[in-house]
């Protein structure tokens, strides 16, 4: 996998396959003008994995993501990522004068991009709302819309920055389960940033915490799915992850 200096755009790498790495990250740093948000850091995702990136306010979670992205650059490193990938942020960040399928379809160029738009909805179960504006949508409506409109792409990476921490329980429920069938199906690898111990080890094979802007913790779920918050192993990872992140849990 080629890869080049992160002073210029980060790097599309050619096409991947199960057999090698999607992204390759060495000795990324970035900062801005204080302590290093990301410091020096190493980092590979197997393609096809879910990794999912734990760490307190700070500590470079949604930086990382962003420089995968290609929405920023770093100083030092050298960063290697599909050329097919796409973001999912925590807000839908939806523009309100476009209808769904346009938002869906913002970007496309090639092909049909209403008829592109329609089968992600439809596979999203959002096909009844192809032609609403995006203000008429709930919560949950909206963020499946930025689903959706990450998928037409057909990415290889898909990025998902927190992307239920404003939908009610029942809502992140449901959405965390149509994730994790998207990742299935469509044979994604996924880095997802949350604040959400049970959210990792529900959805993740591999839990990434940073420290510093450092990897303090690089730590497998070997959990059967689907996956039971009771199940003992469930809970004794819960019990590592959260003394990785410096809290103790209250009993009772």
């Amino acid at each position: 996998m080629t890869a080049i200096e992160t002073r210029a755009p980060v790097l599309d790498s050619p096409r991947v396959t199960t057999a090698e790495s999607a992204v390759s990250i060495r000795g990324l740093t970035r900062s801005f003008g204080g302590p290093a948000i990301l410091n020096n850091l190493d980092l590979e995702l197997e393609a096809g994995s879910f990794t999912v990136l734990l760490g307190r306010s700070g500590s470079g979670k949604s930086t990382l993501l962003r420089t995968l992205a290609g929405l920023d650059t770093a100083p030092a490193g050298t960063v290697s990522v599909p050329r097919e990938r796409a973001v999912v942020f925590q807000e839908p960040r939806l523009l309100p004068w476009k209808r769904v399928w346009r938002n869906v379809a913002l970007g496309l160029r090639d092909g049909d991009p209403r008829a592109q738009a329609s089968a992600a909805l439809d596979e999203l179960g959002l096909s009844h709302r192809l032609d609403a504006w995006p203000l008429t949508l709930s919560g949950g409506e909206a963020q499946r819309v930025a689903l959706a409109r990450a998928l037409v792409r057909r990415p290889k990476l898909m990025l998902l920055d927190e992307p239920f921490a404003a939908l009610d329980a029942l809502t992140r429920m449901r959405m965390q389960a149509l994730v994790a069938k998207l990742w299935q199906q469509h044979d994604l690898t996924v880095l997802l940033v949350t604040h959400d111990v049970d959210e990792a080890l529900l959805l993740g094979d591999r839990a990434v915490v940073l420290i510093d802007g450092q990897i303090g913790a690089d730590i497998p779920i070997n959990l059967e799915r689907p996956r039971r918050h009771g199940d003992p192993d469930f809970i004794r990872l819960r019990q590592q992850l959260l003394a990785t992140l410096g809290v103790d849990e209250v009993a009772g």
